[in-house]
């Protein structure tokens, strides 16, 4: 019997060749989605299928079984709003930011000012405007944050490609983190962190237009048909 005989998969870390060696997060959500077998399939946003493997590859391997219920969710999610990515990477930090090392929390308090002026503009509001998570999560680590917010407002030669390059550093940052630091339950943290990107990112799929049927006449309507 293999992994895809039972009603549960059997995650585990890493990358496999067929399911016979095993599946990671991704990878059964590839099958489960009629893809090729892979850990980037096109069913999931890039960003998002990222924070899966990180996730995946850092939590227990007692922890890990709690995930694969998720896998479902994240099938479809291909929004392409411009928010999503320092979206999905803002609540990633915001799990980890406060209990990270401060090596970390240095690199995270960046790339959240970063995605929160991306955000800014996006939405047309002041660029020092702040969500109140990330607001509350900088102001957990007071001494990151004001290097952070210092180094940021320095003239920096190129800009990095947020997207391609600081949301999927930042988002392994937070999760190595958070599996790496003193917590009672560092699985617990991941499950939740995975959770909320999740969650995030549908927020972002566009709606199916409905299709509304009336059964009633417009006034109008019933002098018209007389």
């Amino acid at each position: 019997m293999n992994n895809f005989d039972l009603a549960v998969p059997v995650l585990s870390r890493g990358k496999h060749r067929n399911p016979r060696k095993g599946a990671c997060f991704m990878e059964f959500a590839s099958y489960l989605a009629g893809e090729p077998w892979s850990d980037h399939p096109a069913c999931t946003h890039p960003l998002l299928a990222g924070v899966a493997r990180d996730v995946n590859d850092c939590t227990t391997d007692a922890g890990r079984s709690r995930l694969a219920p998720l896998i479902p969710s994240v099938i479809g999610l291909t929004p392409d709003d411009p928010h999503v990515v320092p979206r999905v990477t803002a609540v990633c930090i915001q799990e980890a930011l406060p209990v990270v090392s401060q090596e970390r929390q240095y690199i995270l308090a960046v790339a959240l000012i970063v995605g929160e002026k991306q955000l800014a503009l996006l939405d047309g509001r002041p660029l020092d405007s702040m969500d109140p998570a990330s607001q509350e999560a900088l102001d957990s680590v007071p001494a990151a944050t004001k290097w952070a917010r210092a180094f940021t407002a320095k003239a920096h030669r190129g800009t990095p490609d947020y997207a391609r390059r600081t949301a999927p550093r930042a988002v392994s940052c937070a999760v190595e983190g958070i599996s790496q630091a003193c917590v009672p339950d560092p699985d617990e943290r991941l499950y939740r962190l995975l959770s909320a990107a999740i969650d995030e990112c549908k927020r972002w799929v566009p709606a199916k237009p409905s299709r509304l049927h009336r059964t009633t006449r417009t006034p109008e309507e019933s002098v018209d048909a007389r």
